[in-house]
């Protein structure tokens, strides 16, 4: 009776596991410190080119913000939300998600409710913006605000703007 083989031969070339894994992870080595031979598929010259940092471009601003003119100066990718939370100093509004999807950061801009953390600054120079802690008129409270001092509203402050 013959014996039947369950496994190929070796090819003629074979190497042991060692030698291969050792292989392999100088080649892995030399793709990521970019010392490829140049030309071969995967080598520097093929690779994407590395994108410099893009230097930060700065843009006057002015902001009507709960009834007062602010005018300041705001990277063009600075957000309404960010402007308002660093260079305000306005902490009513909230960064959630940072999506849009949760509402923690809505504000009234002309009167229309909007998530500011989607929405750039720039685009909105010398719009009027009410946040949280500009719907009260001096002392009285806007209905909204008392109504989270009635029913005790506050905790985290996450969805309190929204």
């Amino acid at each position: 009776m013959k014996a039947i083989r369950l496994y190929a031969e070796p090819p003629s070339w074979s190497m042991s596991r060692r030698t291969a894994v050792q292989a392999t992870a100088a080649f892995a080595t030399a793709q990521v410190a970019g010392c490829a031979a140049p030309g071969s598929p995967t080598g520097p010259a093929n690779s994407p080119a590395r994108e410099e940092p893009r230097a930060q471009v700065m843009v006057p601003l002015q902001m009507r913000v709960n009834g007062q003119t602010h005018d300041m100066v705001v990277d063009a990718r600075t957000s309404v939300l960010d402007a308002l939370r660093e260079n305000l100093n306005l902490k009513g509004t909230k960064k959630g998600c940072d999506h849009g999807q949760c509402g923690a950061c809505t504000v009234l801009i002309e009167g229309r409710r909007t998530n500011v953390c989607l929405t750039l600054a720039v685009m909105h120079d010398g719009l009027s913006i009410t946040t949280i802690e500009g719907l009260s008129s001096g002392e009285q409270l806007h209905p909204m605000q008392a109504a989270f001092l009635k029913h005790d509203g506050f905790q985290c402050g996450y969805c309190t703007p929204g």
